[in-house]
């Protein structure tokens, strides 16, 4: 007895220690972040919030910037969809992906015979849907804002005249990409010329069209003079956009995803991304689970998290599309029942082989040049943001008199759904091409709550493997106790139903874990394996302090004060 009287203070102390959080290894500040893909929005986004500005007002300016530092993902001409939390613990969702033009149809990519027509989903005016951002930040603005648009848009606009220094990363992307611009453009195109590190970019046309934005609010880009040149300029490359669809095009208001994990309260973006119903099933199958246990991306850990991510992938691909056109059985997929039998199959013994996984071969191949952005400001509203122009400068198509590079969204869609396409990519009906359809996301800007205050704002690039960076991420933090730096920075693993296999990191992963991983029926993906994810995020700290965390895969950035 008295043994154990003995031992009682030294097991409360170690059961306490798993609770004491990490201590912060990012950028802590006081009051207010902007964490994002390029130094020169997060500053923006911020000085927005030192001049009076709320969250929002700082997501309009940091959407904006990105368009003008990092072309490669942000823009004018993609979409994307925004998660937020107000300070009274308010939620909610915006839409603003893009849109299948009016003459689109299921079969616009198909030739006579039925077959996808190499290139025209990705390269060029025919790859491009409706873009959705420029309505998205002045829904945001128009809702939440308190700042004018004018001292908002006034910073971006001066930083488009004043130019962007080409970081190292930026001139190795921009140098890959250059044979594909020239392709498109021809080699008087802007980004024909090389560009070094050190150098330079303005973006005279660009702030230009910003002006015209400035000016006419949302009708600046979507009607008159900016409108007409650039359904003009598709039209011209035989593209589909016309000025009507440009006209309709609106941003739409959506209720998040909203569920429990263990005390968290994860709210996550609802379809047509994917995000958020994913990450729900996957953490509902993790739940009964004691995961933080385990260890950090051990062999249980790996094991569990690929389980779960493997089961969800199937439903995602199979249910999920635009809820506008397609029933989508959520209350199903979504039930404690239904994920229980789910994993009923599951064993630490063995892989589950994604052949007797329910829905047939249903391949992902989405793009993974996407951003986002995590802002949190003085009040504590949170603002979670994830934008794109699908593949990396989107269809490679530069409108040199607006300044600005277009989608190649469409691609998203099933181009031919049951059959595979050039990329292997198998597609379901339930996200088959339709005329004002929005395409399928995987983007899964995230907010996470814990004991009913702000805890975490997460989100990431990464095409298919935006969601399961999210998950570890979030994870990370909660259950494998890491600072949110250190969990962003965390190598990171990916499985999505097909291809059956496992992508890991180039380092990070011991072979002695692949072999073990192996010997119980997991396919490990063999040669160089790209990054996974440039997650930004913000941890709440519990004496109400921000720490960030910027992905140092790229050449993001937290800032705040």
């Amino acid at each position: 007895m008295r043994r154990l009287i003995l031992l009682l203070p030294l097991l409360f102390l170690l059961s306490n220690c798993r609770q004491q959080p990490a201590p912060p290894t990012g950028l802590v500040t006081e009051r207010a972040m902007v964490v994002s893909a390029r130094e020169e929005a997060s500053k923006i986004g911020v000085a927005i919030m030192r001049k009076g500005g709320n969250a929002f007002d700082a997501m309009v300016a940091t959407e904006l910037a990105l368009a003008v530092a990092y072309p490669f993902a942000g823009n004018l001409g993609g979409g994307g969809f925004m998660v937020y939390r107000k300070n009274n613990g308010d939620v909610g969702g915006l839409d603003y992906r893009e849109k299948a033009p009016l003459s689109a149809h299921k079969d616009v990519y198909l030739d006579s015979l039925g077959n996808v027509i190499p290139d025209m989903s990705t390269v060029g005016a025919t790859a491009v849907g409706v873009p959705g951002t420029v309505a998205g930040v002045f829904e945001v603005h128009e809702k939440f804002g308190s700042l004018p648009i004018e001292a908002i848009m006034k910073p971006v606009i001066a930083l488009a005249e004043r130019g962007v220094v080409v970081t190292e990363k930026q001139a190795k992307r921009i140098e890959s990409y250059r044979e594909r611009f020239i392709d498109v453009n021809g080699d008087s195109t802007k980004f024909a010329q090389g560009f070094q590190p050190g150098d330079t970019i303005k973006y005279a046309e660009l702030a230009l069209t910003l002006q015209k934005i400035m000016a006419n609010g949302k009708d600046g880009f979507y009607k008159g003079e900016v409108a007409q040149k650039l359904s003009g300029f598709i039209q011209e490359r035989g593209g589909f956009i016309t000025e009507e669809d440009l006209a309709k095009y609106e941003a739409k208001w959506r209720q998040p995803i909203i569920f429990k994990y263990k005390d968290l309260r994860i709210i996550s973006m609802c379809p047509p991304s994917s995000g958020g119903v994913t990450i729900n099933q996957m953490f509902k199958m993790m739940e009964p689970y004691d995961i933080g246990d385990y260890g950090h991306n051990s062999t249980k850990a790996i094991q569990l998290f690929t389980e779960t991510a493997r089961r969800a992938y199937a439903d995602r691909n199979f249910f999920l599309g635009d809820p506008d056109f397609v029933e989508i059985p959520l209350d199903v997929l979504l039930s404690d029942e239904y994920l229980q039998v789910r994993m009923q199959d599951f064993s630490f013994e063995k892989a589950t082989p994604s052949s007797v996984v329910a829905h047939g071969q249903v391949e992902i191949l989405e793009h993974a040049e996407t951003t986002h952005y995590s802002i949190v400001d003085t009040e504590g509203n949170a603002i979670s943001a994830t934008t794109t122009l699908n593949g990396g400068f989107g269809s490679k198509l530069y409108v040199p008199e607006l300044g600005f590079f277009l989608n190649n969204e469409m691609d998203d869609f099933s181009s031919k759904p049951g059959v595979p396409n050039m990329f292997g990519l198998i597609g379901a009906e339930a996200n088959s091409i339709a005329p004002e359809k929005r395409m399928l996301s995987s983007m899964t800007p995230t907010i996470v709550e814990r004991e009913g205050k702000l805890y975490m704002v997460v989100g990431t690039p990464g095409g298919s493997t935006i969601i399961t960076a999210v998950a570890q991420t979030i994870l990370n933090v909660h259950e494998f106790n890491l600072s949110m730096q250190d969990a962003v920075n965390a190598p990171r693993f990916h499985h999505q139903w097909m291809p059956d296999r496992i992508k890991f990191e180039e380092e990070g992963f011991s072979e002695e874990l692949k072999t073990e991983l192996r010997s119980k029926g997991y396919q490990i993906q063999e040669g160089r394996s790209p990054i996974i994810g440039k997650v930004d995020a913000i941890r709440v700290l519990s004496d109400g302090r921000l720490e960030g965390g910027a992905d140092r895969r790229g050449d993001d950035k937290a800032v705040g004060f």
